[in-house]
């Protein structure tokens, strides 16, 4: 590829329009063909095509647009071809979005392409290793503030006809799924960041910070603008390469589909990162994270970016792991590491349980593949085995690979072997075998400590063993930490005495290391977090973590003990009664209010998945009353104190209970310290509204206070979320059986629709969905197709027969597309392994 030239004219916009609104796109391509004669395709989703020229001859539109691709016939050695086409807006977040503000009425623009939506906006060559220059040229409404991934070049042109053409200087060499446009009336924040270099050199780069004009007075640049300059200080020290694009704007944009996009010069991210009521320490951390995370892409995909998505792990695993990495050592955030043990991996120990659980680098047979690999193993394993790789090739090793990687292969591609060979020779370690292990093959290892004891109580030998499911039998080389923890009388704290580090190997491995210690209270394996593993207990430790799990001082070791115990409650060891005993006891101690916020996401899924039925409502009644009381109990204006209250909002279904939501609503209710802002309300009028105590006219009322986007996405939620089978009617009407909704008005409907409290009211629909997502799929974007199939899979219809529809469906559809399947049967594996921790819990029972 030698070079695109895309002009965009987006006035069509604004103002009355047909349907679908459309806008005009004319793009000329140069390149090269390695066989003159051949033939081959370009790349365009749009609704009609005017015309075609290749190499100065006009083709007839009718005869090479099939809708998808542009036919390419007998080929020169040079080619340049120009498409002029009217291509769609979209309202799916795919492509060019185009989103009205109902707050007042102006229209934001942005485009938005992995893995494969560049081709909805303009005609190309959609693969991530045809990398070109591209130059955009861009007319919009008059006033519009405008961006691309390049920077402006003069100023905007008068457009015949009105508006304004901007012209973009030419990026370096990128794929096209990176490649951005952003319109619109934005609110910009403009700063700067300045980097002299030990030869000299002075790097300038110009920062600018994006949100619609209606989040403006919410808008905290300053912090984004903070994160911003310590990424870039942090990566230009470890990576030894200049950030190599130019400008760096930040665009937060509206009804966005992911958590953010690394297009070069031009990140966009969802706009709920700019926090409109008040949020915990853990939103900021997270949001940090994420700007850390795409900062880290401009190196690890933009820069040097893999040949096919099967290799998608060289730049998210990367990523992800940065993201943790950069946090710790230049950012505030410094207990990003507890975060990641606790809720990245998660995410991943979940994804790599599944069926359809894959090595880190994929077999990636389609574009549909491709979307659903950006996923727990991708992103979180990925990133956990890379922190094993950093324990087990060491720190200084593993960031000089990283280094002589971008200057071998700077704006180029590449494959996993590519890697492998420069971090061989910086560690002198075996990478092969490392990543036959960790890359190549799925699923997760359990590590479990055995210890046996003379009499004087000191330990005569302490080993792990290592298992693996017989689905993914692969025993890994772990290189991990082994802690021993006991009780000090003093106070009852329980802190850490001795430490061991150990390579495991195999079914069993011996920590000589540990011999000849006092007994433990605890023996915990893969204290600080090392490597990708299940924790195990042997029976003293867990017997020690029921009665004084509190009483561990170690934040991170802490966090890693929930983890384990939510993965023995997610696997039928442990009852889910145990597990929200243990929340309700300990949870109110955890002073890190992230890890906080996950044990209460995980204590909700324990009471509405994994209880037995009929121990659901004392289960609920409880926590909730655990929720309140550690709500009185926190810090007035803390962190903690909200998240308790947003728990207790989530669980609240007596009268008492909901008369105090009813009383915060009216400011007749207060609890000291805690500001009811805007976010807060919507929360507790969406529990009254899923409780059938807030009406139809209460949800009316509370728009009117708050006629916004926001406003909105709340207000169909809330809908939605009322209990009556005309209102479950209806929402199943406006997701499935039109497509007049937004992506974010489908996923709040489908959020308010699917309640724990209304199983009764949901079970009709558990027969049509099987009848109905073939259909959805087949007709569907694959955003809203994913949002439909993951959102409304029966869940809460948990049972064997709603199991059996999965397996029939499965068993009668083997045809069907393999994307569709996969997710049906994630949330088949969902279900069912529901129904075995609900044995297991009424069983204790």
């Amino acid at each position: 590829m030698d070079a695109y030239d895309v002009a965009l004219d987006l006035r069509s916009a604004v103002g009355a329009g047909p349907s679908p609104r459309t806008f005009r796109s004319v793009t000329t391509v140069r390149f090269r063909c390695a066989e003159p004669g051949a033939s081959s395709f370009a790349d365009l989703v749009a609704p009609s095509v005017t015309s075609v020229t290749l190499n100065g001859v006009s083709l007839d539109p009718a005869a090479v647009f099939d809708g998808s691709r542009i036919a390419l016939e007998g080929l020169a050695a040079e080619n340049v071809l120009t498409v002029d086409a009217q291509c769609a807006f979209s309202r799916t977040g795919e492509g060019l979005h185009r989103f009205v503000d109902p707050e007042d009425g102006e229209v934001y623009l942005y485009t938005q392409y992995e893995p494969a939506d560049a081709r909805r906006v303009f005609a190309d060559f959609e693969q991530p290793d045809l990398k070109a220059p591209f130059t955009f040229a861009v007319t919009a409404p008059e006033g519009w503030t405008v961006l691309s991934n390049g920077e402006q070049e003069g100023e905007p042109a008068p457009a015949e006809g009105g508006g304004e053409t901007r012209r973009f200087a030419p990026t370096r060499p990128i794929s096209t799924y990176i490649t951005a446009v952003v319109a619109g009336p934005y609110h910009v924040v403009r700063d700067h960041y300045s980097r002299t270099f030990d030869d000299g050199t002075v790097l300038e780069i110009p920062l600018g910070a994006l949100c619609r004009k209606g989040l403006a007075r919410h808008f905290d640049a300053d912090e984004i603008f903070t994160v911003t300059k310590q990424g870039l200080d942090f990566f230009h020290d470890h990576f030894d390469y200049p950030y190599p694009f130019g400008k760096y704007d930040q665009a937060f944009v509206p009804e966005y589909n992911l958590g953010a996009m690394e297009n070069p010069g031009c990140v966009t991210f969802r706009e709920e990162f700019v926090f409109r009521g008040r949020v915990t320490q853990s939103a900021y951390e997270r949001r940090a994270n994420v700007i850390l995370h795409e900062m880290a892409h401009m190196w690890f995909g933009d820069l040097v970016t893999m040949e096919w998505w099967d290799d998608l792990w060289l730049k998210e695993s990367f990523a992800d792991f940065m993201g943790s990495f950069s946090q710790v050592e230049a950012t505030r955030y410094e207990n990003a590491w507890i975060t990641f043990a606790n809720q990245r991996k998660s995410w991943a120990y979940r994804a790599d349980q599944l069926p359809s659980t894959h090595p880190v680098t994929a077999d990636i047979r389609d574009l549909e593949d491709a979307k659903l690999n950006f996923d727990g193993i991708t992103y979180a394993k990925g990133a956990s085995v890379l922190k094993q790789l950093v324990a087990y090739a060491g720190r200084d090793a593993f960031l000089e690979g990283a280094r002589r990687y971008f200057k071998r292969h700077a704006y180029g591609n590449t494959r996993l072997a590519d890697l492998l060979s420069v971090l061989e020779e910086t560690s002198g370690r075996d990478m092969a075998a490392w990543s036959r292990s960790w890359l190549q093959t799925a699923g997760v290892n359990s590590l479990t400590p055995q210890a046996t004891y003379d009499a004087a109580e000191r330990i005569t030998e302490l080993a792990v063993l290592q298992e693996a499911a017989p689905s993914h039998p692969e025993l890994r080389p772990h290189r991990v930490a082994v802690g021993l923890y006991r009780r000090v009388d003093a106070d009852g704290t329980l802190v850490r005495y001795a430490r061991a580090e150990v390579d495991v190997a195999g079914p069993r491995t011996a920590v000589p290391e540990l011999a000849g210690a006092e007994k433990p209270d605890l023996i915990l394996v893969n204290d600080d977090d090392l490597t990708y593993c299940k924790i195990r207990f042997d029976e003293g430790s867990l017997a020690t973590l029921r009665k004084h799990l509190g009483d561990l001082t170690d934040p991170l070791a802490r966090a890693l003990c929930w983890s384990a115990l939510w993965n023995l409650t997610r696997d039928a060891l442990m009852p889910a009664r145990d597990f929200l005993d243990l929340v309700e006891r300990f949870a109110g101690a955890e002073t890190e209010v992230g890890v906080l916020q996950m044990l209460q996401t995980w204590a909700r899924s324990a009471l509405v998945h994994y209880t037995a039925a009929d121990g659901r409502g004392p289960a609920g009644r409880s926590l909730a009353a655990a929720a309140l009381r550690e709500l009185r109990l926190a810090e007035p204006g803390s962190g903690h104190q909200l998240a308790w209250m947003r728990f207790f909002a989530q669980l609240a279904s007596s009268e008492a209970d909901l008369q105090l939501l009813r009383g915060l609503l009216a400011g007749t209710g207060k609890i000291d310290g805690l500001e009811v802002d805007q976010e807060l309300r919507w929360t507790f009028l969406g529990t009254l509204a899923a409780r059938g105590a807030a009406d139809e006219a209460a949800v009316a009322a509370e728009l009117s206070r708050d006629n916004t986007a926001s406003g909105k996405r709340h207000q169909v939620r809330c809908l939605a979320s009322r209990p009556s089978a005309d209102v479950k009617a209806e929402a199943w009407e406006a997701v499935v059986e039109s497509d007049d909704l937004s992506n974010a008005l489908a996923e709040a409907t489908i959020a308010g629709f699917d309640q724990p409290g209304q199983r009764e009211l949901l079970a009709p629909f558990a027969r049509r969905y099987f009848e109905v997502i073939e259909r959805v799929w087949r007709e569907r974007s694959i955003e809203i197709g994913m949002a439909v199939v993951r959102g409304l899979f029966p869940m809460l219809q948990d049972d064997r027969r709603t199991l059996g529809m999965a397996d029939a469906w499965l068993a009668e559809h083997a045809d069907a597309a393999p994307a569709l399947r996969r997710l049906v049967l994630e949330a088949r594996d969902d279900l069912d392994r529901a129904l075995r921790a609900q044995r297991c819990d009424a069983a204790a029972g």
